[in-house]
């Protein structure tokens, strides 16, 4: 939450000629619901549930910029899938980042509550070793969004499939 997974995924889509997805969106339309609403309605495990079959199908499509929500690459199966499919990017920011960003807005599930900067802090840690094993490990710091596209756009380059 907050590394900049859509903005800096569109404006890498759009340098590279590929087109965007967001997969909270598709899992949006898929349930006919929002994020907020599933969470509520149904829980984390239902969301995660979908959030993989939706996964699963965009990752059929010809290739594109996929923005995946934080918790997905979490699954194991979802991940390999991913790896097995795509270049995967963790776009890497510090606590004090990404508590600056998601605060900007209030529309992120997990953290609609009184505790949410140590909730933000404890899925960092608990989340770190995960992410860290991307095929591309990005740091996605204040500063403009074309940096962090032009740092993976290098990192690209360089990328060989292990």
């Amino acid at each position: 939450m907050g590394a900049g997974k859509s903005t800096v995924g569109r404006r890498l889509a759009s340098a590279m000629g590929r087109s965007f997805c967001d997969s909270d969106t598709e899992i949006e339309k898929a349930a006919g619901l929002s994020i907020a609403d599933i969470f509520s309605l149904h829980g984390e495990a239902e969301f995660r549930r979908g959030e993989k079959r939706v996964l699963e199908r965009l990752l059929k499509n010809p290739p594109h910029i996929l923005a995946t929500g934080g918790g997905a690459y979490l699954d194991e199966d979802t991940r390999k899938l991913m790896r097995s499919k795509a270049v995967t990017v963790w776009l890497n920011a510090d606590l004090e980042t990404l508590w600056r960003r998601v605060t900007k807005r209030d529309h992120r599930p997990l953290l609609k509550r009184p505790d949410a900067r140590e909730v933000l802090s404890r899925l960092l840690d608990e989340r770190t070793a995960i992410y860290s094993k991307a095929d591309l490990v990005i740091a996605s710091d204040d500063g403009p969004h074309s940096t962090t596209v032009e740092l993976i756009l290098t990192a690209l380059k360089g990328w060989k499939p292990a």
